[in-house]
């Protein structure tokens, strides 16, 4: 049995194989899925901890069906997977004697949901998972690593906008754009899937692989190559747009800012969805009194405005483009737009992607279950390339900048296993060194960064106007970073070591250092950082 799971902010889709039928189906969980609307059954990601020292939580719907989501409380948990491999400003509770991360909170979550699925399902024999297009090893590592202790005997991972084209059934239609819009991020990406040697431009699509099997080994298929191109993206989603309707009732009304306002906001703005108003009851059981929460298109789209989101989708799209004339991909030459996620059902965000694409080239019938049902994809036949898709450097003290920067050593799109390893050559800093101290760290790209902060029991994400090097250091501490003694000890002025970098088949990053005073070998083929 072949099963995928799409980890949302908001929801979580799963969906199987189906040998009979031959295609992707969703399924519903008893008790952890909702049915919305005309929507397919969906898990909402919410958590809360009933006993945390006994790892007992109630999980998906039936955190809605009992009312534990319209309250403030510090056991009730959403919008967790935001925080997940985040530097986060504020603090998590401590429950029942245990400190709570978010990443205990979404393998609580995962956990569940994996367990009542191999009740429903039985034994799994392929399992898949999506990560974000821009996530950092750490978060794609953690999410690996829930289910690694799986009785699973092939476990992959897939980036979301290539599943997204898969899942749309579109592979043979060019340079497609993906919007994958969420309850926490906006990602815009480029994908091109070719048959086998018509692929012409520099792959960047990553896959990680636990088990034995080759992926695609066993298929009599001809196997088809998913690249993503091009990406741009945002710390912004359907849970920024509910804090926002929230603070303008809070502004106009009165109501106050909480897990119930939240979540009548949340109905709201779904409702805008296919409706021109919007209305939803508030009542105080403290005071007694009851608010009218109204809302019509025009006053929605000014709340929008005030919040800068247009400008936001604009920037992204812009960027977006300004990457793919590096391919040379104009405008013109995407051939389909995909429409992923819940916010992208609000008529304001398809009319502005409206403004760049003819109506007939956006595909929006399956905003929920595109990534889900294209994971399966990669079970039946499609070869996915193997690249790193982040940069790394090595951190150096930048005496100009009186700080420290970074030097790239293993550049965006790396293939791996590495044939050739990337060499560096470095000298003493001061008198009598007695080792090599290297730091190493993921590169993601130049943008605003983005700060992640409590307000209340909000978790809320902005982008700063600061342009920097978004850096994740991977071994940044005093036994992690020395990777050489040297005997006799350094001094400045000359080099004194050579560093050759690899990364092997599991995409650790290894090492081999020789001392070019002595000839001697001091560190070969030593594991540095854990790269997956």
């Amino acid at each position: 049995m072949a099963i995928a799971i799409d980890f949302g902010t908001s929801n979580t889709v799963i969906t199987r194989w189906n040998p009979v039928t031959q295609q992707a189906e969703t399924l519903n969980l008893p008790g952890l899925s909702a049915q919305q609307f005309l929507n397919p059954p969906l898990i909402p990601s919410l958590v809360y901890v009933e006993n945390a020292s006994a790892e007992t939580i109630i999980a998906g719907q039936q955190v809605c069906d009992r009312g534990l989501d319209i309250k403030t409380d510090q056991r009730f948990f959403r919008n967790f997977k935001r925080g997940i491999g985040a530097d986060i400003q504020g603090f998590l509770p401590e429950l029942d004697g245990k400190n709570i991360t978010f990443e205990q909170v979404g393998k609580w979550f995962l956990s569940q949901v994996i367990a009542e699925l191999a009740i429903l399902e039985g034994k799994i024999d392929s399992l898949v998972l999506t990560a974000p297009v821009d996530s950092f090893e750490a978060y794609r590592y953690w999410l690996g690593k829930v289910c690694q202790s799986l009785p699973v005997e092939q476990i992959r991972m897939l980036d979301e906008p290539t599943a997204a084209a898969l899942g749309y059934g579109l592979a043979d239609q060019g340079t497609l754009l993906v919007v994958d819009f969420g309850g926490g991020t906006l990602d815009l990406s480029l994908v091109s899937l070719d048959q086998g040697k018509q692929a012409k431009t520099k792959p960047l699509g990553f896959l990680l692989k636990w088990g034995d099997k080759t992926l695609g080994e066993d298929s009599k298929q001809k196997t088809k190559t998913a690249r993503v191109l091009a990406k741009a993206g945002q710390n912004l989603g359907g849970t920024d747009i509910d804090n926002w309707i929230v603070d303008y009732f809070a502004k106009t009304q009165g109501l106050p800012v909480s897990s119930l306002t939240a979540r009548l906001a949340e109905r709201v703005k779904i409702q805008l969805s296919t409706c021109d108003k919007a209305s939803e009851v508030y009542f105080n059981d403290q005071t007694f009194e009851s608010y009218e929460m109204d809302l019509d298109l025009y006053t929605f789209e000014n709340i929008l405005k005030e919040n800068g989101f247009f400008d936001k989708l604009h920037d992204s799209m812009m960027t977006l483009l300004q990457q793919g004339r590096r391919y040379g991909i104009e405008i013109d030459d995407i051939n389909a737009v995909l429409l992923v996620g819940g916010t992208v059902q609000l008529p304001v965000v398809q009319t502005w992607i409206e403004q760049y694409f003819e109506p007939e080239k956006i595909r929006r019938q399956l905003p929920f279950e595109a990534i889900a049902h294209g994971a399966l994809q990669i079970t039946q036949g499609i070869e996915i390339k193997d690249y790193l898709y982040h940069s790394y450097g090595v951190r150096y003290w930048d005496r100009r900048n009186q700080s420290h920067s970074w030097h790239p050593i293993i550049k965006t799109g790396q293939p791996y296993p590495m044939i050739q390893p990337v060499e560096l050559v470095l000298g003493a800093s001061v008198d009598n060194q007695p080792s090599i101290e290297l730091i190493i760290g993921e590169l993601g790209a130049e943008t605003g960064t983005t700060e992640i902060y409590f307000d209340g029991d909000r978790l809320i994400t902005r982008q700063l106007d600061t342009r920097v090097t978004t850096v994740k250091p991977l071994n940044d501490s005093v036994n992690a970073s020395k990777i050489a003694k040297l005997k006799p000890p350094g001094f400045p002025g000359s080099d004194r070591i050579k560093i050759y970098f690899q990364v092997d088949e599991q995409r650790f990053l290894r090492v081999t250092v020789e001392d070019l005073l002595t000839n001697n070998t001091l560190v070969e083929n030593q594991l540095v950082a854990q790269l997956s």
